[in-house]
Formats: C-alpha cells, sequence, structure tokens
C-alpha cells in the first residue's frame, strides 16, 4: 500500500495516514485481481439469473461461504454444462470487486459439473422437462422409409463408426450416402451436430445436392462427459424439429442420450442404425424371385384346374354330329308340316273370299249415291227461295250505296260547272276569309286545273246604285 498518496500529510503525532475511499476500494480492486487473478471453485449453484441481456447472474455456495458470480454473455456458449439452481459444478474464472458496493465476486469463464453424479441430475431435470413438453411422444415420430435413395450421416470423418455404417450399408442397399462431417466429442460437437441436421432438413428435393430419406446421427462408446454433447438442449430441440426421419446411435447399446428420446429410432450400435436406414437388397430379391416362382405355379394350377373343369363339361356335352341330325330332323318335319298348314291356309281364306264376294252386288254401291242425290235435292228445294230473296235484297242494298256513293263524289259538280280552288300546299279552302290578297290558289276544273292569286275585293254597290 506504500503506493498510496494521503489526501493530506499526517499529524505528527499519528503513524496512520487518511486515504480517499476510492484509493482504497481500486486499491483492493487491483490487489485481488493480482493475486486471484486465476481460480477454481467447486460448489452449489444458486440464485441463477438468465438476464435479458445474456449475462447470467449467480451464486456459488458450500455449507459455511457464499460468493456472487457473474457469466458474461460471450463466456455463456462456452460452458459445458447449463447453470441450473442446486447444481454443484467447478467454474474457473478470476475474483474481482464491486467499489461501488464494497462487494467481491467471481467472473467465470468455463464451468463443468463436478462429478458424475452432477450431470445425471441435470441430465434428468432436462429430461423431464423435455417429456413434459410432449417431445418424447411417439404420435410425433416419423416412421422411416423402405427403400430410401440417400441415406445422410453425421458423424465424425475419421474413425471406425463411419467405416462401419458404410461398409454395412454398402452390402445391404448400395445407395448414394453423404456424409457431414462434425467433431462428436468437446465443447463444440453439439452446435456442429445441430447444424448438420438443419442443414440437411434445409435441403431441397431435386436441388443440386440430393435431399436425405434418412439422417443418421452416430459416435462411438463413451463416459458420461464423452456423451455429453447429445444431451444439449438446443441440439435435442433441433432433432425434435427435423421434417427428415432421424436414427440416433450415440454409445453403446446401454448408454443413452436424450436425443435418443426424440429421434424417430433409436439403434444400439452405428451398425445397427445402418440396418435400421437400409433393407437387403438380396433378401428382396429372393423374396421377388419367390413370389414369381409362386405366382407361376399358382397359374399352373389355375390353368390345369380350368382344363380339368372343361374336359368334364365337354364328356357331359352330346357329340356334334349327333347334335347336327337331330336339328336336320326337326327342320325337316317342320318343313313338312309347314307345305301342308300354307295349303289349309290358302284353302280357308279362298273359302272367305269367295263367302263374301257372293253378297256383293252393283246394287249395293249406287244405292248409297242415290240416297245422297235424293238428300241434296230435298236441300235444293228447301233453300232455293229463300236464297234467291236474300239475293235481290243485296242487290237492291248495293245499287242503294252506289247512288249514294255517286252524290257524294267530289268531282260530281265540277261536270255542272263549278270548280275547287285549293291552297298552294293542295289543301281544299273551305272558307274565303282564309285567303288573303295576294295568295297563290289552284282552281281544279272538270278537265284541267289552274293557278290563280286572290285579289283585293271591289266595293260592293249599295241597293238602288245603278249599273
Amino acid at each position: 500500500m506504500s503506493d498510496l498518496t494521503p489526501e493530506a500529510s499526517a499529524d505528527d503525532s499519528d503513524n496512520a495516514r487518511p486515504y480517499s475511499v476510492s484509493e482504497l476500494a481500486f486499491a483492493l480492486k487491483s490487489t485481488l485481481e493480482d493475486r486471484y487473478g486465476f481460480v477454481r471453485l467447486r460448489g452449489e449453484l444458486s440464485k441463477v439469473t438468465f438476464h435479458s441481456n445474456g449475462h447470467v447472474y449467480l451464486s456459488l455456495k458450500d455449507e459455511r461461504a457464499v460468493i456472487d458470480g457473474v457469466v458474461w454473455k460471450g463466456s455463456v456458449r462456452n460452458l459445458s454444462v447449463r447453470p441450473e439452481q442446486g447444481l454443484e459444478v467447478v467454474v474457473t474464472g478470476r475474483i474481482t470487486t464491486y467499489p461501488q458496493g464494497s462487494r467481491y465476486q467471481i467472473v467465470i469463464e468455463s464451468m463443468t459439473a463436478a462429478g458424475v453424479g452432477a450431470l445425471l441430475a441435470q441430465l434428468e431435470r432436462l429430461k423431464a422437462r423435455l417429456a413434459t413438453e410432449g417431445l418424447f411422444e411417439a404420435a410425433r415420430k416419423s416412421p422411416l422409409p423402405a427403400y430410401p435413395r440417400v441415406v445422410g450421416v453425421i458423424t465424425s470423418p475419421t474413425g471406425a463408426v463411419i467405416r462401419d455404417i458404410l461398409h454395412r450399408i454398402r452390402d445391404r442397399w448400395p445407395c448414394q450416402v453423404l456424409v457431414w462431417p462434425v467433431v462428436v466429442q468437446g465443447d463444440a460437437a453439439a452446435a456442429q451436430v445441430a447444424a448438420a441436421v438443419r442443414g440437411f432438413d434445409a435441403l431441397e428435393p431435386g436441388g443440386a445436392v440430393p435431399r436425405p430419406d434418412v439422417v443418421i446421427v452416430a459416435r462411438g462408446g463413451g463416459s458420461v462427459e464423452d456423451l455429453w454433447p447429445f444431451n444439449d438442449e438446443a441440439l435435442v430441440r433441433t432433432v425434435a424439429a427435423s421434417r427428415i426421419p432421424l436414427i440416433s446411435a450415440v454409445g453403446h447399446e446401454t448408454d443413452t442420450t436424450l436425443i435418443d428420446f426424440v429421434s424417430d429410432r433409436r439403434a444400439p450400435t452405428p451398425t445397427a442404425a445402418a440396418e435400421f436406414a437400409t433393407p437387403v437388397l438380396s433378401e428382396l430379391r429372393a423374396g421377388l424371385a419367390d413370389l414369381s416362382g409362386r405366382m407361376h405355379r399358382m397359374g399352373g394350377r389355375l390353368v390345369e384346374d380350368r382344363r380339368g373343369r372343361l374336359e368334364v363339361l365337354g364328356r357331359s356335352l352330346a357329340r356334334v354330329p349327333d347334335q347336327v341330325e337331330l336339328a336336320e330332323q326337326r327342320l325337316g318335319l317342320a318343313r313338312n308340316r309347314l307345305g301342308a298348314a300354307l295349303t289349309r291356309n290358302v284353302g280357308v281364306h279362298e273359302t272367305r273370299l269367295a263367302r263374301v264376294g257372293g253378297r256383293l252386288r252393283p246394287g249395293l254401291l249406287h244405292r248409297p249415291r242415290e240416297l245422297q242425290t235424293e238428300r241434296l235435292n230435298g236441300l235444293f228445294v228447301r233453300l232455293g227461295p229463300a236464297l234467291s230473296r236474300g239475293l235481290a235484297r243485296s242487290t237492291e242494298r248495293l245499287e242503294s250505296l252506289g247512288a249514294r256513293l255517286k252524290s257524294a263524289d267530289p268531282s260530281a259538280p265540277l261536270n255542272r260547272g263549278f270548280a275547287r280552288v285549293h291552297h298552294a300546299d293542295g289543301r281544299l279552302v273551305r272558307e274565303g276569309a282564309s285567303l288573303q290578297p295576294g295568295d297563290p290558289v289552284q282552281l281544279v276544273f272538270a278537265d284541267i286545273e289552274r293557278g290563280a292569286v286572290i285579289e283585293p275585293a271591289a266595293a260592293r254597290p249599295r241597293q238602288g246604285d245603278l249599273f
């Protein structure tokens, strides 16, 4: 602390020098950070809070003490385990202080579970939460394709796992295999496997890269810590959301991870996953050959059965010549009966015709005509006078109408020296008052038409004037 400078000179009788609060607080902060710049702590997590800004605030405690801690946003993704209440962990970080509140805390940079028991406890809690959401339900799982054309494999590109899968698929069902290389252990494994699942799922059918019909996620066996990336919650949800049927083949038969519960099929080994994903081509060929043989045998038996039944029916039928002779005999009998019947029929009709013709005489035809003539003469006698009288009356009416028509003829007075006066437009002049001096008129005589102009009227002589 010798580098600290007091605010004022010390009294001669007092060896203690006063410092400012800030000087002391930051001096303590510097000392702690220098002395405990790298520490590892083991304890139980409590008061875990995921802040909206991405930081995680928590406390580490044991049976006698508690220390606050913080995981900055950039370090959260690097944690091996998800911070949870009650989880026992080992953290690595540095000690620092918060001068404004006289508090110290650990800034955590890495976190691992303290032992297998802690990991399993955390696994069970996550498993229960995902089961409550229905991600493990059998109803949401998709069936595997019976005859896949493309198989996708997500695993390490090196090692026995990929060799076993490829060898098994080649022996059973030669098809196209797409390998998406990833790391299958360590902090980066979960993110890479999730990215591979999403990558296969994003491929479109008919694209440049063929879309797998089924996907296998595989790795060999290992400890709980080795297989822990396959318990990552983000990876589990990605597998659950995959539209492509997915087979989980992580670890040996006794190993279990969370993606086993959300995948569409769990295989005890990677080799078994290859067997689940593909049929056996040789078995299919043998099955087809067996079905073909059975079909031919059934067809042969069916033909033989029909042939036997036809032979039995043929034996029960009469011989064809016998049938023809019988038909000829029946035809001859019918021909003989038909000739005699026609002869009898002609005789019967001749007899009936002679009987009817004997009753027909010329008088029978003339009698109806005479009766009609008598009726016509009687009608003429009764109707003749009435017709004559009607005709005479009609003639008189016609003559009367003709005389009236002649008297109404407007041209008749013209023959007696009269003339009709018409306006220039052809209208008949009915009153002289309608004409004015200078108006043109048309005079119609019996034999000719003449134009004229109305002149002013001359003065009418008074009575007693001499002409």
